[in-house]
């Protein structure tokens, strides 16, 4: 008997493609022959390709098309992206995302079509979707978003839902992103602790006045700041950031996903607000304080390594004394 073809489609966003990583390895563990492909967008590709059991990832366009609706050759290159996909055949088709857009490319895949049947709380969900789907599973509403894709897994493999003692394992390559990371060619003094400060909301940002303090307290104790960016926008922050810390900071070029997972895995810590660079700090299991201006936590917060640290909530940010503690306990402060 030939081994199981089985396609994961979760397209974005950063943070949702890092979440939806353990379910990778709760395949392998009960089916290890099974060949995993992955369908994610063209921007995330490198991140996946990180992934332990991930057989081959395969990128989407689904935001640059998006954009150019009516140009011929964008049509013309979603035909080729159909054919394309469809010359595989696959066992199971699982759409972790459960939009019209996702269930839509989903649908272009041979295999049956297995997809969520209801929205969870604080979840991206269109009801549509359901008109695509061979299956629906429907899973608790007050689930968090790492537990949402691992039991619709799962439920699409007809297994056991996954028990609070299973092992969360994100499967990330640290061997390969230290690689990326050298290619880079950063000189990143130890130990360093990255500061995650960018998020697409600003309702979801740390005041400058305590990241300053918070820097110039690390600095006092030997450590050195790193400041990614991804945008010019997030670029001019850690510059205007950097200058507070003087020679102890630094603001690297902009860098790609896998060199980024380097970065952090190298980290003595990081700290960021709830956005995709934080959960991947999460995911390698590394020292980790986790920013919430919303009562989220409990949906994307990391629960699985007591070396995540998720911090405030809805009308009550995490304090600048409450983070100092947090990297005490890391032993940096």
């Amino acid at each position: 008997m030939s081994a199981q073809k089985i396609l994961i489609v979760r397209v974005s966003s950063l943070g949702d493609v890092v979440h939806n990583m353990p379910a990778i390895a709760d395949i392998r563990r009960r089916h290890p022959d099974a060949q995993i492909d992955w369908l994610v967008e063209e921007s995330f590709l490198g991140l996946v390709e990180l992934v332990t059991g991930v057989h081959r990832a395969i990128p989407v366009s689904l935001r640059r098309w998006r954009k150019r609706l009516l140009s011929f050759d964008n049509w013309r290159e979603i035909g080729q992206f159909r054919r394309a996909l469809a010359a595989e055949h696959y066992d199971l088709v699982i759409d972790c995302q459960g939009l019209i857009k996702t269930a839509w490319v989903s649908s272009m895949a041979r295999g049956r079509l297995v997809g969520l049947g209801n929205r969870t709380d604080g979840a991206g969900y269109e009801w549509p979707v359901r008109f695509f789907y061979d299956r629906r599973v429907r899973i608790e509403p007050r689930t968090h978003v790492v537990e949402r894709t691992r039991q619709l897994v799962a439920a699409a493999f007809g297994d056991p839902a996954p028990q609070p003692t299973d092992p969360i394992d994100f499967g990330l390559d640290t061997g390969k992103a230290a690689l990326a990371l050298s290619q880079a060619s950063l000189n990143l003094p130890l130990p360093y602790v990255v500061f995650v400060h960018a998020t697409s909301r600003a309702d979801k940002q740390w005041p400058d006045a305590a990241w300053i303090e918070l820097g110039q307290s690390l600095i006092r104790r030997g450590a050195s700041i790193v400041l990614p960016w991804g945008s010019e926008a997030e670029r001019a922050t850690s510059e205007r950031l950097a200058k507070e810390f003087g020679a102890a900071a630094i603001v690297p070029p902009q860098l790609l996903l896998p060199a980024v997972v380097g970065l952090i895995d190298g980290a003595a810590a990081t700290v960021g607000v709830d956005t995709g660079l934080v959960h991947i700090a999460a995911a390698l299991k590394r020292p980790t304080v986790e920013l919430y201006n919303f009562a989220t936590a409990w949906r994307t917060g990391g629960y699985w390594s007591p070396n995540v640290v998720n911090l405030g909530t809805a009308g009550r940010p995490a304090t600048l004394q409450e983070v100092k503690a947090a990297l005490a306990g890391f032993g940096l402060l």
